[in-house]
């Protein structure tokens, strides 16, 4: 009995410590009286399970700002530079990497071109390897590497990182979780912790975290890119479905007597309004190769391009409008290419958005991502961050350093 009860205590301290660690690195700094309000805790136990996080360095305790009636209350913060993470957004064209530091402060990033034909899976996993090399070579001295987190646009398995389907990508069935770790075990001698999402799932977290949804507890995420892919945050939650495949919005069939897909279907979402659909509207007039050419010319009132825009803006609300109905969300992000495409459609979104119930619509507002187009990567980081939110003390005792050679 006795050592039942001292394992539950243990279990119990150790969930306390998660809880304020985790809301000292989402919410950033808090005197000690906040961390007592938000954790439920009484200030003694607050003061102990700082003070342990202090020991491990991971965050400090300075002396609360002046001018308070009666003591100051110590303001407790995340540091930084004591443990750090690399995350990933794999995307069709392009890796970007990120050396991001406790509390979700990015230290460095590196953006690397690439051609989709050649963007194989043995490809992207030497990159992966490599840009992890040169992430930590930029690592604060004896910082802890926590994890490594990547973002594929593709149908992923959360448990074990297999991608079941990446249509924009040409991947099936690839075990990218069980490659990058065998080749990170090569590499370094070990592997870190290793967690890899959906583009669009990680793009929700991040933006219900840190960015316009962080007040909301229903979300949508838009990832508009050659694909569009959709996260969905459900009463705080992510949804991801019995398999963790859900939000793949993108092949919604809206409009079934139109193009082929690259999934295998006609009509899907992402054939009206991805990138290469409106690429391909123009017919690359006038030399517009890429989304961003499209969109500039339609702002300049090139015709072709107007009209591309104007078409994908009614698709675009008609998706929107069944989202609407079928999650009542207080948010939806729009990311991406969407980003760019809204300000210019707004009014044919908005609408085929008022033809969605009533009740649902009047709670809805649409936004573009706060964390602009890092909503993905910053996602990753989160995710890799997952291990020393849940247990902190354990993680950092671990011999495993960024500087490690």
């Amino acid at each position: 009995m006795a050592t039942r009860m001292a394992s539950t205590q243990d279990d119990l301290r150790r969930l306390n410590r998660a809880r304020l660690l985790r809301h000292l690195h989402e919410r950033g700094s808090a005197r000690r009286s906040d961390l007592v309000a938000v954790s439920g805790l009484n200030r003694s136990t607050v003061g102990v399970l700082v003070s342990e996080l202090s020991d491990a360095g991971l965050v400090v305790e300075a002396a609360g700002a002046p001018g308070q009636v009666g003591r100051p209350s110590l303001l407790v913060a995340p540091v930084q530079t004591s443990a750090v993470v690399v995350a990933f957004d794999l995307r069709v064209d392009c890796t970007i990497v990120a050396l991001v530091g406790l509390g979700g402060h990015e230290l460095w990033r590196r953006e690397q071109s690439h051609k989709r034909a050649k963007y194989t899976p043995a490809s992207a996993v030497k990159n992966i390897v490599s840009l992890t090399r040169q992430a930590l070579d930029q690592a604060p001295n004896d910082a802890v590497w926590v994890g490594i987190g990547i973002g594929v646009p593709g149908v992923v398995d959360h448990d074990d990182g297999l991608v079941r389907q990446a249509p924009n990508l040409g991947w099936s069935d690839v075990p990218l979780g069980d490659l990058v770790r065998s080749a990170l075990v090569e590499e370094f001698g070990e592997a870190p912790y290793l967690a890899i999402g959906n583009d669009a799932d990680l793009g929700a977290v991040a933006e219900h975290v840190r960015g316009v949804g962080a007040d909301h507890s229903n979300l949508i995420f838009l990832s508009g890119e050659v694909g569009i892919g959709g996260g969905v945050i459900i009463d705080g939650r992510p949804m991801l479905g019995a398999g963790g495949f859900g939000g793949e919005v993108g092949h919604m069939v809206v409009h079934p007597g139109g193009s082929a897909c690259r999934c295998g279907a006609r009509g899907c979402w992402e054939t009206e309004i991805g990138s290469d659909a409106l690429v391909r509207a123009v017919d690359r007039a006038n030399g517009m190769e890429t989304i961003e050419e499209v969109i500039a010319a339609a702002m300049a009132g090139e015709a072709r391009a107007r009209a591309a825009v104007d078409q994908a803006g009614e698709w675009l609300g008609l998706g929107l409008a069944n989202l609407v109905n079928l999650f009542n969300p207080e948010v939806i992000v729009l990311g991406g290419h969407l980003r760019l495409l809204l300000p210019l459609v707004e009014a044919q979104v908005r609408e085929q958005v008022s033809h969605a119930l009533s009740a649902a619509r009047d709670q809805v507002r649409l936004e573009i991502p706060a964390l602009d187009a890092d909503s993905t990567l910053i996602g990753a980081s989160e995710i890799a961050f997952d291990r020393l939110l849940a247990d902190p003390i354990t993680v950092v005792t671990e011999p495993y350093h960024a500087t490690a050679s």
